[in-house]
């Protein structure tokens, strides 16, 4: 179905369950995928999709299962399931071998894709994620539940989420802020309740506590870039040091890897599109990931 400004929109069909809502932007250079985090949109990839897609390359956004514009089955919220979905989703379109870019947990999803599928993809780009064991940080389930339980937004009017996001992002671009608001459904009342609902963003949660993408780390055929933020050293401290230290063990142990730092937040694709684009760019220009 056409969009606009040269986005195609498309619903996908990678299981019995589950369609997927997805953007192409049409480009004659090496493809790439971008897959997004928890409880978040493709619309959050604009920005980086549209500074691709200026530099020539198709691109391929998607709403994974349960978020989004995409379908909400009630099962296949684990890391295994996910995968599959890109796996079958790359295939229906016959994008041919795409760079697998992800951020957050989306980035620990196209790890597991490049590990599990490497004929599927020309490498895989790690936003601020990929390298992401939970239980390095929290032994049992529980309390990491209780630290990361999803936020609850019942009754919340649209204007005041938005202007709480503008507060919280000052240095956003319209762009991102469009989609961060992307991951809200707005309803007749004014008020907004997440795409995701809160029993699945708890399963995809636990099944993040779970994955432990170190293990995959030597066996990862595909080049891997990752892309980290520096965050704020004096409110972030013990989040970076962790972060750090697991950039470090990743870049160790995977056999082709390019490591880059970029000050910023977790939702360095929201807040810093264009650099991030141009990361990406180089990789494949330079030949970092293989034609």
């Amino acid at each position: 179905m056409p969009g606009l400004g040269g986005v195609q929109v498309e619903r996908v069909r990678v299981a019995e369950e589950a369609a997927l809502h997805v953007q192409r932007r049409a480009g004659g250079g090496e493809p790439f995928l971008l897959v997004h985090g928890l409880a978040s949109n493709l619309r959050l990839w604009d920005g980086v999709a549209a500074g691709l897609a200026r530099r020539g390359h198709e691109v391929v956004a998607v709403d994974l299962r349960g978020h989004g514009r995409s379908d909400k089955p009630d099962r296949g919220y684990d890391i295994t399931t996910v995968t599959d979905d890109l796996v079958q989703l790359v295939a229906s379109l016959g994008v041919d071998r795409p760079v697998a870019v992800g951020q957050s947990w989306g980035a620990n999803v196209v790890l597991e894709l490049g590990w599990r599928s490497p004929e599927l993809v020309r490498g895989v780009a790690c936003i601020d994620g990929g390298w992401i064991e939970l239980q390095r940080r929290f032994r049992d389930w529980e309390p990491c539940l209780r630290a990361l339980a999803p936020p609850s937004t019942a009754g919340r009017s649209a204007a005041d989420l938005e202007a709480e996001l503008r507060a919280r992002h000052p240095d956003w671009p319209e762009a991102g802020i469009a989609g961060a608001l992307a991951c809200y459904e707005r309803r007749p009342d004014g008020t907004v309740r997440p795409w995701l609902e809160s029993r699945h963003h708890v399963e995809i949660l636990r099944s993040l506590w779970e994955h432990q993408p170190s293990i995959r780390y030597p066996e990862v055929k595909v080049p891997v870039l990752l892309v980290s933020a520096e965050g704020d050293p004096e409110t972030d401290s013990t989040w970076a040091a962790d972060r750090r230290r697991q950039v470090e063990e990743a870049a160790a142990a995977l056999p082709v890897v390019r490591v880059r730092w970029m000050k910023g937040d977790h939702d360095l694709h929201a807040q810093q599109p264009e650099q991030v684009a141009g990361l990406l760019h180089d990789a494949v220009a330079d030949g970092f990931f293989r034609p």
